[in-house]
């Protein structure tokens, strides 16, 4: 029998020869530009893998729904590799990129990841790798897709970042050893939300999950630490993942009369954005009107915000990574144009989508404005920002460089520049970043409040949650409720009983009958 470690490299070697059987190079991967060091992209461009399930063999992924807010996300990586080719932070060294798209898919995500590896479309040995100028990947956007790749660059030891996959189950080392993120574990995210519900005694809430990697651990995780905070849970729904799933729209129609029914007045919804947007669709319809509380997949997605019908819905709260400014990336997106020696097809297929079916603009790809800019809070961007600029920071003290050359050797393999990341401590527009021992950030989270306006809400930090010490503090008195006489919403399972009566505890134990005389207690 093979040893391990050489099975590892021959299952890799048969999965390359089954993607590579066909020349996808083109689609595999859309845009590139040529460095001295390579950082590698995977990100989903677009959001779905059309007609998925009806895939019988090993033909071209056809990716369809082109996705404005990852596209802007790798537009800040893109800016931020400019800004620092430009500020000579590495003397002599010119960041390149290739970025490819996962479209939301874990086995699109592994043909690419298998495609970034290659060199003239074989498969790199390990021996190769140190020659092979991509050092880091940063991606995936979907804890999913991540795991999925995490064990595939674990074989290799490719550092890979996240800057939004915060399933807490990519906190094993052991399995998970080259993995690392800019945003904290999602186990502090369910805590501060089980925090949040506490905060405002809203002890009967309802959970949709999505029915993928990060939906099934986080909701695990938020019953935990709900029921520790005296939080029950009036009903738990799960909905497909995938777009495409044939089940889709009778699962959010059963999830709307779910919700309907339910004396829960506030439903945490752990989804991505585009699932949400199909329920709130229904919900807008039906005029049912609940406290929303979001994921931090889409707890700041202007889609969302900008849907017709949105002011209809109820107050809406959610936590997200603590962000920050990119100076001149507004002005980049407002200009937006291919960099010299650069392919990017991603750009190319926006300025078709935004500028193709308007007869004033000549030349699509010639055409630009501002509506990147208004289209995505470009504060969310920031992640991207801090990954770039960590892989900038580990390469300057492997290459050894000062301010006017780079003396280290350029051949590195990725795993030193692995263990360099882990050691990294800098600082960035005066805060400090680090990977902790899970390899995750310990930045902690705003909590958003989405404040109604006429053409739909904005953004508005109303509390902070820190990491280190799990408190959560929340500006009470900015918060303008939307129930009829601007109070905070009730959601309890049974009322409080009123004087001369005591509780009948039910087998749950948020719910209870009041009975006149002393307390009693029925046992599970």
């Amino acid at each position: 029998m093979l040893p391990w470690g050489n099975r590892c490299i021959l299952i890799v070697t048969l999965l390359w020869d089954l993607v590579s059987c066909c020349d996808y190079t083109e689609s595999t991967c859309g845009a590139r530009r040529p460095g001295d060091i390579m950082i590698g992209v995977l990100s989903s461009c677009h959001t779905k893998v059309d007609a998925l399930h009806e895939r019988i063999q090993p033909e071209k992924f056809n990716c369809t729904e082109f996705d404005i807010r990852t596209f802007v996300k790798i537009l800040a990586i893109i800016h931020t590799i400019d800004t620092i080719n430009d500020s000579g932070f590495l003397p002599g060294i010119h960041l390149g990129y290739v970025i490819c798209d996962t479209c939301a898919d874990a086995s699109k995500a592994i043909q690419s990841a298998l495609h970034m590896l290659s060199i003239n479309n074989t498969m790199a040995s390990q021996c190769d790798l140190a020659e092979h100028p991509l050092k880091a990947i940063i991606g995936a956007r979907y804890s999913e897709v991540s795991i999925a790749m995490a064990r595939l660059l674990a074989l290799s030891m490719v550092p890979q970042i996240s800057t939004t996959s915060s399933a807490a189950t990519l906190d094993d080392k052991l399995r998970f050893p080259s993995f690392l993120r800019t945003i904290p574990s999602d186990i502090h995210q369910t805590r501060a939300l089980a925090h949040l519900m506490a905060h405002f005694d809203w002890n009967w809430v309802g959970v949709v999950s999505g029915d993928d990697d990060y939906g099934t651990v986080a909701l695990q995780n938020f019953l935990k630490e709900a029921q520790d905070r005296q939080v029950c849970t009036a009903f738990q729904e799960v909905l497909p993942h995938y777009l495409g799933h044939d089940d889709i729209d009778r699962r959010i129609r059963e999830v709307a009369e779910q919700i309907q029914s339910s004396k829960a007045e506030v439903v945490l919804l752990i989804l991505k954005g585009q699932l949400v947007e199909k329920l709130f669709k229904v919900m807008i319809r039906k005029r049912i009107s609940r406290t929303w509380i979001a994921s931090d997949s889409w707890s700041m997605s202007r889609t969302l915000a900008r849907m017709s019908g949105i002011n209809k819905i109820g107050d809406i709260f959610g936590f997200h990574f603590i962000s920050g400014q990119n100076p001149g990336f507004e002005n980049f997106l407002k200009n937006l144009t291919i960099g010299t020696g650069a392919v990017n097809r991603f750009i190319e297929e926006y300025k078709d989508l935004r500028f193709g079916c308007s007869p004033e603009v000549p030349d699509p790809q010639k055409a630009n404005d501002d509506f990147l800019t208004h289209a995505v809070d470009l504060n969310v961007v920031y992640s991207e920002k801090v990954a770039t600029w960590s892989i900038a920071h580990a390469l300057r003290a492997l290459l050894k460089c000062n301010h006017t050359i780079c003396s280290g050797e350029r051949n590195l393999p990725p795993w030193k520049l692995l263990q360099q990341l882990k050691k990294i401590n800098f600082t960035l527009d005066k805060r400090q970043f680090f990977f902790d021992d899970s390899g995750s950030s310990a930045s902690g989270y705003d909590l958003i409040k989405w404040v109604k306006r006429e053409d739909g809400r904005y953004f508005e930090v109303v509390g902070e949650y820190n990491v280190m010490t799990s408190l959560l503090e929340i500006s009470a008195a900015s918060i303008e409720w939307a129930t009829p006489n601007k109070t905070i919403p009730v959601s309890k399972c049974s009322e409080s009983c009123p004087p001369g009566t005591s509780k009948k505890i039910s087998t749950i134990s948020c719910c209870h009958n009041c009975k006149m005389g002393r307390a009693l207690y029925v046992p599970c």
